[in-house]
């Protein structure tokens, strides 16, 4: 999105961005997640189309498909080419991947998909997140020859924070956009887990991530939330107004409108106007230390847009510089 759409759709009253269960069925059981249910049939794809052509009356101009895992719903492909005959600006898809062939690939590129986000925990998998560069690294290839940009995304926790920057060496090599950012703490809560490390390793890890990015590395992460997470691990906050159900919001693949992935409510998606969304645009109650990251930016991003904008500019010239440097003095990026 460009910096004057961005600043357009951040003063305006409608949302930017959706994010669409088109599933709850997953072929993995990551041990951090509670968004997947195997029990539960595939949505319609009449009824997926529906919800799209709602969501983007409402003025959305990003849509994510997600899950459970994605890939498995058979009218993908087609779900696909319908969003972008709505006119949505972006269609991505997070994905673990395992299930994609370079037909489908093929497929979902003709039916315009722009973004494709594979979740990559780790280099080999173990039984709390099978999600492993060793699975899916040979796919990673195949975007060379796709419009598909492909994007690296995993979670730090317990069992991923060793092998975590190896994945993002990896993809770094690579020139693929990658990210790794930290376990929704409310999850580990929730459901009593022992996933989260203590917060050292963890700031270690984001603080690598922010290293790479100052010297001009593909690091898929906004300086904003770099800075977020570095406070939260801190214990300090930043100050933002949650815009979660107001300029960004999920719907379940029963069509439930949801806040995100966390706060859910059992209104349909086709009961909700855009005077619906208006009172969303506040503070809540669940959102210091909040792991929804794509919230978290969005909202920081319309709560400071002129801090925002200027945090990125400086940022990303810092690191355009950084790979000049390297460029004409032959350093390259340090990695371990």
């Amino acid at each position: 999105m460009s910096v004057i759409e961005y600043l357009t759709r951040a003063v305006d009253d409608k949302p930017m961005a959706a994010h669409l269960y088109v599933t709850d069925q997953c072929n993995l059981d990551c041990h951090y997640c509670n968004e997947y249910d195997n029990s539960i049939p595939h949505p319609e794809t009449a009824e997926l189309k529906r919800w799209m052509q709602h969501i983007r009356d409402l003025g959305v101009s990003r849509l994510v498909f997600q899950g459970g895992e994605p890939l498995l719903h058979p009218g993908i492909v087609e779900l696909t080419r319908y969003a972008k005959s709505l006119g949505f600006y972006k269609v991505s898809m997070a994905t673990n991947a395992l299930l994609l062939t370079r037909d489908m690939l093929r497929d979902l590129e003709r039916a315009g998909l722009d973004t494709m986000q594979i979740s990559i925990d780790r280099v080999t998998p173990v039984a709390e997140t099978r999600k492993s560069l060793k699975s899916v690294a040979h796919k990673l290839d195949w975007f060379d020859s796709s419009s598909v940009e492909v994007r690296v995304s995993g979670v730090l926790f317990n069992e991923s924070l060793e092998e975590a920057t190896k994945v993002i060496n990896t993809c770094v090599e690579k020139g693929i956009r990658v990210h790794a950012r930290v376990v929704h703490d409310d999850l580990i809560h929730q459901r009593k887990l022992r996933l989260h490390p203590t917060t050292a390793p963890l700031l270690r890890a984001v603080e690598y991530q922010e290293t790479l990015k100052k010297q001009g590395a593909p690091i898929h992460t906004s300086w904003t939330i770099i800075e977020y997470e570095k406070k939260m691990l801190r214990g300090e906050e930043m100050d933002w107004t949650c815009t979660a159900g107001y300029k960004y919001f999920f719907v379940s693949a029963q069509g439930k409108f949801w806040l995100c992935s966390q706060v859910r409510t059992e209104r349909h998606i086709m009961d909700m106007t855009a005077a619906d969304l208006l009172p969303y645009n506040t503070k809540k109650d669940c959102q210091k230390g909040c792991g929804v990251y794509c919230i978290v930016d969005t909202s920081l991003g319309v709560s400071h847009p002129a801090e925002y904008l200027a945090r990125e500019a400086q940022g990303n010239l810092s690191g355009k510089l950084a790979k000049l440097r390297r460029k004409y003095g032959g350093a390259q990026p340090t990695t371990v």
